[in-house]
């Protein structure tokens, strides 16, 4: 971890020349997904009473909306998060300005290509979706490398594995996919992807912010750090979640 990072691991925010929506992470994605969650309801409610026509995309109207839901919203929310917290891990400034503004344009284009590509050439819809998951693969993967922040390092393989989840979507819309792969993998690995996150940010960094927090307040009383009860339910989690990707029907799942 980088030792010049100021005091308490929060960075003083670089004056960037943008307007307010694109100097933090979280203000546009939050947004977007905020606004994008509403429209996906307001839609299938139409949708389901007959008021609203089907897309032309891959996808069909219900493999559409579970893949928004999956890959539109939550990856918008995963990137507001993530963008907003790296900073406070490695004492790095945040991405601002163009370079933010670029990456929700990517974020928009595949939410439009998803929407009204044609299913004769699924592929070329696919690549404008997965172009933003990639870059912001890469911009997660060198934040958390240059500020020697190799803690966090399985956020970057959570993403990679989320990557690879929209690409099985996208295969499967095609019609395409190996024989041995169970139907519907690349929803259930998009599901599976957000889960582990929120058990390992509930488990580990929510704790440890709280104590810091506590700590610069002078409180006596502060939680206990993380240890091998927790390191045990992230494990237990990460076991029933590969279960409910490879052997969804498989009754020892609830168990």
């Amino acid at each position: 971890m980088s030792d010049d990072r100021p005091a308490g691991g929060i960075p003083r925010y670089r004056r960037a020349q943008a307007t307010g929506p694109f100097s933090r992470g979280f203000r546009p994605f939050f947004l977007a997904a905020g606004l994008y969650a509403a429209g996906l309801m307001l839609y299938w409610i139409a949708w389901l009473q007959g008021g609203a026509p089907d897309l032309a995309g891959p996808f069909g109207p219900v493999a559409w909306h579970a893949h928004e839901v999956l890959f539109g919203v939550t990856g918008a929310a995963i990137a507001g998060f993530l963008l907003t917290a790296i900073p406070n891990w490695t004492g790095r400034m945040p991405l601002q300005g163009a370079p933010l503004a670029g990456l929700v344009a990517l974020w928009l284009v595949g939410r439009i290509a998803v929407a009204t590509g044609t299913p004769a050439d699924p592929w070329g819809a696919a690549a404008l979706d997965l172009a933003f998951p990639a870059v912001f693969l890469a911009v997660v993967a060198r934040e958390i490398l240059a500020g020697r922040n190799r803690r966090n390092l399985p956020m970057v393989a959570a993403l990679t594995v989320f990557l690879l989840a929209n690409a099985l979507s996208h295969a499967e819309a095609a019609g395409w996919g190996p024989a041995w792969m169970e139907p519907e993998l690349g929803r259930r690995l998009g599901l599976a992807v957000p889960i582990l996150l929120i058990v390992l940010i509930g488990g580990r960094i929510t704790p440890s912010f709280t104590r810091n927090w506590l700590v610069k307040r002078g409180a006596e009383r502060l939680p206990a750090p993380a240890g091998r009860i927790d390191a045990l339910a992230i494990g237990l989690a990460l076991i029933a979640l590969l279960h409910l990707c490879l052997a969804p029907y498989d009754p020892w799942l609830a168990a």
